[in-house]
């Protein structure tokens, strides 16, 4: 059933246009040495190595907004526990199920729509906005990938605008998925809208059912500054790759960001399946081993085990599944004295093969 937001389409200028058009704020989009994207076309890359795509220190933090944008319909496998059940919250993958999209607006050109809440604190202003959008474009059905790098979005209380991919896309088939993941700087929008329910739509993913499963989602990460707030280091990276194919793990070094100091950590990663255990997401600095992430949403082992998590209250969303069924962007809460020499590493691997594509932190800044 669809529920009305009061929104219509409208055609615009696309954010990632406009983004070029104004500032980003105090921090750095691209910084020298982190990974500069600015120059990159739009094209397909079938992995991107991970790298800086915003950088500060200030007073301030990161929050972000996420969602599905599909979700289980019926159960194919007699052993699986129902439909209902499992996106309530129950141990399931997506291959045990047909997948239908989620559509939550009432606008007959979208197929799939869902909403989530971009939680800032009084007073914040925006110094930097991204969103992502990925899933598999191959179940039941085949989705062209030409449709990869677009997006609708709609602010609160606002309509819907286009967002067109401002850097290459990552897209590779592999183990019976077609993966993508896309992003664009969305910075003027969130800027001038602030906090509230966003909308986002039209997220390329495949209906069906597959050995591989169907899977995909989106994640809004807006970094900003509060003079209320501590003193944070702040930074986002991303990249497109697989982890747990052949063993692949992967260890992403957030420079400029101490490790030892308390805050919080982000991960947006594809196909994880809850239930599922060898899925870990860990930090270290320096010469310390990794120390391994949990908290009451990701038991240890079982990280990447589709939720939307953050420490705290939740953020709102529609719908709220607790298992995304796939699609996981969790914020971890970071305790002081995960090492305390050099940068603050995250280290992300699983057992099963699932995709990463986004990393992001908000730490003291000071040991």
């Amino acid at each position: 059933m669809r529920h009305s937001l009061g929104l219509r389409r409208v055609f615009v200028i696309p954010l990632a246009l406009a983004a070029c058009l104004a500032a980003t704020g105090t921090g750095s989009a691209a910084p020298p040495g982190g990974g500069d994207r600015s120059g990159e076309k739009s094209t397909e890359r079938s992995r991107i190595d991970f790298a800086q795509r915003y950088r500060a220190v200030q007073h301030g933090g990161i929050v972000r907004a996420a969602n599905s944008a599909i979700t289980c319909r019926r159960a194919v496998d007699r052993t699986a526990e129902s439909c209902a059940r499992t996106r309530g919250g129950r141990p399931g993958a997506n291959d045990d199920f047909d997948m239908f999209y989620v559509d939550v607006d009432d606008d007959p050109n979208t197929y799939n729509s869902s909403t989530g809440e971009v939680r800032l604190p009084p007073h914040s202003r925006v110094s930097y906005a991204r969103l992502y959008w990925g899933g598999n474009l191959r179940v039941g059905e085949q989705k062209p990938p030409k449709d990869n790098g677009r997006v609708l979005i709609a602010e609160p209380g606002g309509n819907y605008k286009p967002v067109i991919a401002d850097t290459p896309v990552g897209h590779r088939v592999t183990d019976g998925a077609d993966a993508f993941q896309a992003s664009a700087d969305v910075t003027p929008l969130v800027r001038s809208a602030g906090g509230g329910a966003y909308t986002v739509a039209q997220v390329n993913v495949a209906k069906g059912h597959s050995k591989a499963g169907a899977w995909g989602g989106w994640t809004l990460v807006v970094a900003y500054e509060n003079a209320a707030e501590p003193l944070r280091a702040l930074a986002v990276y991303d990249g497109f790759d697989a982890t747990g194919e052949h063993g692949t793990r992967h260890a992403v070094r957030l420079r400029g960001v101490p490790g030892g100091t308390a805050g919080t950590v982000g991960v947006v990663a594809y196909d994880g399946d809850r239930g599922r255990r060898g899925d870990t997401v860990a930090v270290s600095s320096g010469p310390t081993g990794p120390v391994p992430l949990t908290d009451a949403a990701n038991p240890a082992g079982d990280a990447l085990n589709s939720t939307i998590s953050e420490p705290g209250a939740p953020a709102r969303r529609n719908p709220a599944h607790p298992n995304t069924l796939g699609y996981d962007s969790d914020v971890f809460p970071l305790a002081a004295g995960h090492g305390r020499r050099g940068d603050l590493t995250v280290h992300l691997a699983s057992r099963d093969p699932a995709w990463v594509g986004v990393v992001f932190a908000a730490v003291a800044a000071k040991r």
